[in-house]
């Protein structure tokens, strides 16, 4: 099995998102969180991505008779590598996007379910923008946005800290007339950053 076909199921595609951000969780928290996954296939799931090397046991405890395990993502297995992003057909890349856009989607209707869903105390946000970049330049911005992100993507969880998640799409676009409008297109919290 390839890692696009290990890591685009949909359902593993969530268990992978839930482990973001150096989580240890145990099945029990993962399927609290994953509630509308049936358990069995919840186990199921979990048990590939450990056997694939993308999820790892960390702990174990006995519960009741049953050993309970913690399990951390190892991020570098979870990622494609270039070679394999290259060989992918653009219909694989399609499916790919599709799964990751409806993982994202999941992700924005749980938040909006909650009570306390407060998309502009929360700074939730999604915005469009459109750069004239020459190939330097674009490779600059992806440059700046490894530095700014890198060290912050290394905080550990802690007092006052919220797991946040970040999300991008870059794309090349249409060129079209120069000059008209702003370039961005706004979420409901209003930021005008890309």
């Amino acid at each position: 099995m390839t890692t696009a076909d290990l890591l685009l199921h949909p359902v593993r595609l969530r268990i992978v998102q839930a482990f973001l951000g150096d989580r240890a969780l145990t099945t029990g928290a993962l399927r609290e969180e994953l509630s509308d996954v049936p358990s069995t296939s919840l186990y199921r799931h979990v048990a590939r991505l450990v056997d694939a090397g993308v999820l790892m046991v960390v702990a174990e405890r006995q519960v009741r008779g049953a050993v309970e395990r913690t399990y951390v993502l190892r991020a570098a297995a979870a990622k494609m590598s270039a070679d394999e992003v290259a060989r992918m057909s653009p219909d694989d890349h399609r499916n790919a996007f599709m799964a990751f856009v409806a993982g994202l989607l999941d992700d924005v209707d749980r938040y909006l379910a909650r009570e306390d869903a407060d998309p502009v105390r929360d700074g939730a946000t999604y915005n469009l923008a459109g750069m004239w970049l020459d190939d330097a330049e674009y490779a600059a911005v992806l440059h700046d946005l490894v530095r700014v992100l890198q060290p912050r993507l290394a905080l550990p969880p802690g007092p006052g800290r919220r797991r946040r998640i970040l999300a991008t799409v870059l794309l090349p676009g249409e060129d079209g007339a120069q000059g008209a409008g702003d370039g961005h297109a706004h979420g409901p919290a209003g930021s005008a950053a890309p």
